[in-house]
Protein backbone atom coordinates (compact mmCIF):
# COMPACT_ATOMS: atom_id res chain seq x y z
CA UNK A 1 0.00 0.00 0.00
CA UNK A 2 1.47 3.47 -1.05
CA UNK A 3 0.20 6.40 0.80
CA UNK A 4 0.79 9.42 -1.07
CA UNK A 5 0.15 13.46 0.58
CA UNK A 6 -1.33 15.40 -1.83
CA UNK A 7 -1.63 18.39 1.20
CA UNK A 8 -3.79 19.63 3.94
CA UNK A 9 -5.90 16.57 4.61
CA UNK A 10 -5.81 14.97 1.46
CA UNK A 11 -4.17 11.84 0.78
CA UNK A 12 -4.33 9.74 -2.03
CA UNK A 13 -3.75 5.81 -1.23
CA UNK A 14 -3.10 3.32 -3.38
CA UNK A 15 -3.71 -0.84 -2.39
CA UNK A 16 -1.63 -3.69 -4.12
CA UNK A 17 -3.95 -4.50 -6.33
CA UNK A 18 -4.43 -0.60 -7.92
CA UNK A 19 -7.44 0.64 -6.23
CA UNK A 20 -7.20 4.13 -5.32
CA UNK A 21 -8.57 6.18 -2.31
CA UNK A 22 -8.79 9.86 -1.73
CA UNK A 23 -9.17 11.03 1.55
CA UNK A 24 -10.42 14.73 2.02
CA UNK A 25 -9.68 16.72 -1.46
CA UNK A 26 -9.67 20.27 -0.70
CA UNK A 27 -10.48 23.34 -3.45
CA UNK A 28 -7.51 25.57 -3.75
CA UNK A 29 -7.80 29.11 -3.43
CA UNK A 30 -7.32 32.27 -0.21
CA UNK A 31 -5.02 30.69 2.58
CA UNK A 32 -5.06 27.36 0.99
CA UNK A 33 -2.65 27.53 -2.46
CA UNK A 34 -1.88 23.99 -2.26
CA UNK A 35 -1.91 22.85 -6.62
CA UNK A 36 -4.96 21.70 -7.63
CA UNK A 37 -6.14 17.70 -7.64
CA UNK A 38 -6.15 16.16 -11.10
CA UNK A 39 -6.19 12.42 -9.92
CA UNK A 40 -8.54 9.89 -10.31
CA UNK A 41 -9.64 7.55 -7.90
CA UNK A 42 -12.16 4.55 -7.38
CA UNK A 43 -13.38 5.69 -3.86
CA UNK A 44 -13.15 9.26 -2.36
CA UNK A 45 -13.97 9.82 1.78
CA UNK A 46 -15.16 12.94 3.16
CA UNK A 47 -15.14 13.65 6.63
CA UNK A 48 -16.98 17.08 6.79
CA UNK A 49 -18.43 19.32 4.49
CA UNK A 50 -16.20 22.40 4.68
CA UNK A 51 -14.33 23.47 1.19
CA UNK A 52 -10.97 22.19 1.95
CA UNK A 53 -12.58 18.97 2.71
CA UNK A 54 -15.16 18.57 0.40
CA UNK A 55 -13.62 18.92 -3.32
CA UNK A 56 -15.50 15.57 -4.72
CA UNK A 57 -15.68 17.13 -8.40
CA UNK A 58 -12.25 17.48 -8.50
CA UNK A 59 -11.69 13.65 -8.20
CA UNK A 60 -11.64 11.80 -11.83
CA UNK A 61 -12.97 8.47 -12.58
CA UNK A 62 -16.38 8.76 -11.19
CA UNK A 63 -15.45 7.43 -7.42
CA UNK A 64 -18.03 6.53 -4.92
CA UNK A 65 -18.43 8.61 -1.98
CA UNK A 66 -17.81 7.63 0.96
CA UNK A 67 -19.33 9.93 4.49
CA UNK A 68 -20.32 7.49 6.36
CA UNK A 69 -20.13 3.87 7.63
CA UNK A 70 -20.43 2.18 4.55
CA UNK A 71 -18.65 -1.03 2.28
CA UNK A 72 -17.57 -0.16 -1.19
CA UNK A 73 -15.44 -2.04 -3.90
CA UNK A 74 -14.85 -4.62 -0.68
CA UNK A 75 -13.80 -1.87 1.36
CA UNK A 76 -15.67 -1.89 5.07
CA UNK A 77 -15.38 2.00 6.13
CA UNK A 78 -16.44 2.86 9.74
CA UNK A 79 -17.22 5.73 10.68
CA UNK A 80 -17.33 7.11 14.07
CA UNK A 81 -19.40 10.72 14.65
CA UNK A 82 -17.08 13.77 16.47
CA UNK A 83 -17.19 17.26 16.20
CA UNK A 84 -15.31 20.08 14.88
CA UNK A 85 -14.92 21.86 17.85
CA UNK A 86 -15.18 21.52 21.85
CA UNK A 87 -18.55 22.66 21.81
CA UNK A 88 -20.12 19.61 20.96
CA UNK A 89 -19.97 20.84 16.79
CA UNK A 90 -21.60 24.71 18.04
CA UNK A 91 -18.73 26.38 16.64
CA UNK A 92 -17.75 24.38 13.60
CA UNK A 93 -20.33 21.76 13.10
CA UNK A 94 -19.45 17.97 13.28
CA UNK A 95 -16.63 15.52 12.07
CA UNK A 96 -16.71 12.10 11.11
CA UNK A 97 -13.72 10.04 11.31
CA UNK A 98 -13.40 7.02 8.92
CA UNK A 99 -11.49 3.95 9.34
CA UNK A 100 -10.76 0.85 7.00
CA UNK A 101 -8.76 -1.81 6.22
CA UNK A 102 -6.45 -1.87 3.03
CA UNK A 103 -4.19 -4.83 2.19
CA UNK A 104 -4.24 -6.04 5.95
CA UNK A 105 -3.37 -2.97 7.33
CA UNK A 106 -5.95 -0.57 9.38
CA UNK A 107 -6.13 2.81 8.89
CA UNK A 108 -7.64 5.66 9.96
CA UNK A 109 -8.73 9.28 9.42
CA UNK A 110 -9.30 11.86 12.09
CA UNK A 111 -10.62 14.22 9.56
CA UNK A 112 -11.14 17.70 11.60
CA UNK A 113 -11.62 16.73 15.34
CA UNK A 114 -11.84 19.39 17.33
CA UNK A 115 -11.76 17.34 20.93
CA UNK A 116 -10.42 14.32 23.11
CA UNK A 117 -12.21 10.91 21.90
CA UNK A 118 -13.96 9.40 24.72
CA UNK A 119 -13.41 6.25 26.36
CA UNK A 120 -15.92 5.01 24.20
CA UNK A 121 -14.57 6.30 21.07
CA UNK A 122 -11.09 5.22 21.95
CA UNK A 123 -12.64 1.61 22.64
CA UNK A 124 -14.78 1.59 19.25
CA UNK A 125 -12.09 2.66 17.23
CA UNK A 126 -10.01 -0.41 18.18
CA UNK A 127 -6.68 -1.39 16.89
CA UNK A 128 -5.31 1.26 14.42
CA UNK A 129 -1.81 0.72 12.02
CA UNK A 130 -1.98 3.88 10.37
CA UNK A 131 -2.86 6.97 12.19
CA UNK A 132 -3.85 10.25 9.70
CA UNK A 133 -4.03 13.24 12.46
CA UNK A 134 -4.66 16.93 12.61
CA UNK A 135 -1.88 18.49 14.95
CA UNK A 136 -2.39 22.32 13.68
CA UNK A 137 -4.98 23.44 16.30
CA UNK A 138 -7.48 25.96 16.06
CA UNK A 139 -9.28 24.43 13.59
CA UNK A 140 -8.61 21.07 15.18
CA UNK A 141 -7.19 19.69 17.85
CA UNK A 142 -3.49 20.85 18.69
CA UNK A 143 -0.13 19.66 19.42
CA UNK A 144 -0.86 18.34 22.40
CA UNK A 145 -4.29 16.75 22.58
CA UNK A 146 -2.88 14.78 19.65
CA UNK A 147 0.00 13.97 21.46
CA UNK A 148 -2.47 12.85 23.91
CA UNK A 149 -4.81 11.00 21.36
CA UNK A 150 -1.53 9.27 19.68
CA UNK A 151 -0.28 7.68 23.25
CA UNK A 152 -3.98 6.35 23.73
CA UNK A 153 -4.41 4.79 20.42
CA UNK A 154 -1.25 3.21 20.26
CA UNK A 155 -0.86 3.30 16.09
CA UNK A 156 2.41 2.09 14.25
CA UNK A 157 2.40 4.81 12.26
CA UNK A 158 1.54 8.53 12.59
CA UNK A 159 1.63 10.53 9.72
CA UNK A 160 0.90 14.50 10.81
CA UNK A 161 -1.74 16.48 8.45
CA UNK A 162 -3.61 19.70 8.59
CA UNK A 163 -1.03 22.29 9.95
CA UNK A 164 0.70 25.15 8.66
CA UNK A 165 3.22 25.00 5.72
CA UNK A 166 4.33 27.29 3.01
CA UNK A 167 1.12 26.59 1.22
CA UNK A 168 -1.34 26.88 4.25
CA UNK A 169 -1.64 30.26 5.55
CA UNK A 170 -4.44 29.20 8.19
CA UNK A 171 -3.73 30.59 11.66
CA UNK A 172 -2.66 27.51 13.04
CA UNK A 173 0.96 25.87 13.73
CA UNK A 174 3.43 23.79 12.02
CA UNK A 175 4.38 20.04 12.46
CA UNK A 176 7.50 21.08 14.84
CA UNK A 177 5.44 21.77 17.59
CA UNK A 178 3.79 18.23 17.57
CA UNK A 179 7.29 16.37 17.14
CA UNK A 180 8.88 18.30 19.88
CA UNK A 181 10.66 15.84 22.59
CA UNK A 182 9.39 13.08 20.51
CA UNK A 183 12.17 10.39 19.60
CA UNK A 184 10.74 8.23 16.57
CA UNK A 185 10.47 10.57 14.22
CA UNK A 186 11.33 9.81 10.24
CA UNK A 187 11.28 13.01 7.72
CA UNK A 188 11.38 11.86 4.07
CA UNK A 189 12.10 14.27 1.17
CA UNK A 190 9.20 12.26 -0.52
CA UNK A 191 5.42 12.74 -0.66
CA UNK A 192 4.78 8.81 -0.55
CA UNK A 193 5.34 6.08 1.51
CA UNK A 194 4.91 2.40 0.94
CA UNK A 195 4.06 0.09 3.59
CA UNK A 196 3.53 -3.87 3.95
CA UNK A 197 1.79 -5.79 6.46
CA UNK A 198 3.99 -7.53 8.72
CA UNK A 199 6.67 -5.00 7.80
CA UNK A 200 5.53 -1.83 10.30
CA UNK A 201 7.20 -0.21 12.89
CA UNK A 202 7.61 -2.31 16.00
CA UNK A 203 7.61 0.98 18.17
CA UNK A 204 4.84 3.75 17.10
CA UNK A 205 7.30 5.96 14.08
CA UNK A 206 5.99 9.41 12.79
CA UNK A 207 6.18 10.13 9.29
CA UNK A 208 6.73 13.55 7.71
CA UNK A 209 6.23 13.52 4.39
CA UNK A 210 6.25 17.04 2.10
CA UNK A 211 3.14 18.09 0.39
CA UNK A 212 3.09 16.93 -3.24
CA UNK A 213 0.83 19.71 -4.38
Amino acid sequence: MKIKWLGHACFLITSDTGLKIITDPYFTGGDLSYGQIKESADIVTVTHDHSDHNNVAAIGGNPKVVRGTAEVKGIKFKAIPTYHDEAGGGQRGRNTILCFELDGMRLCHLGDLGHQLSDNQVAELGKIDILLIPVGGFYTIDAKVATQLCDRLKPKVIIPMHYKTAKCAYPITGVEEFLRGKKEVNRLDASQVEFKPGQLPATTTIIVLKPAL
